[in-house]
């Protein structure tokens, strides 16, 4: 059965339900077996230098390049992990050429330094590394 739908949020710029005044990317590599976390509260740096502060998420976008031979897996960690799944160990697959995005732009999830600040990011498995792009959006306050 075909579908055919569009889907579009717009943000305006702020901090309020349907807002967003803080943006980061970036394209990261992970060595094979390789893991990382992004902290959400105030080490990400913007293009400009900036530090960059969560204080709530509204959307995240993991794409994988296509060329990856393994997945990134994206999860939250059982430490200090942003509640933006069910519970701490939780996390998705992102295939080769594959994306997963996640939105909430009304009330979005709390960033909470310390504590549920960090997402992880894992190379499934050895051998060769693997290229992701994530994009963060969220608010100051």
């Amino acid at each position: 059965s075909p579908l055919n739908r569009g889907y579009s949020i717009a943000f305006a710029s702020g901090t309020g339900a349907g807002q967003a005044d803080k943006l980061w990317s970036d394209q990261r590599t992970l060595a094979a077996s390789g893991t990382e976390d992004l902290d959400l509260a105030g080490v990400l740096t913007d293009v400009f230098g900036a530090l960059v502060t969560f204080v709530k998420m509204k959307a995240i976008l993991v794409y994988a390049a296509a060329a990856n031979t393994n997945n990134v897996n994206v999860t939250r960690p059982a430490t200090n992990g942003v509640p933006w799944f069910l519970a701490a160990g939780d996390g998705v697959p992102v295939l080769p050429g594959g994306f997963n995005m996640w939105g909430a732009p009304g009330a979005g999830i709390t960033v909470t330094p310390a504590t549920g600040d960090l997402i992880t990011f894992t190379n499934s498995g050895a051998g060769t590394s693997v290229t992701y792009d994530v994009v963060i959006l969220g608010t100051s306050a």
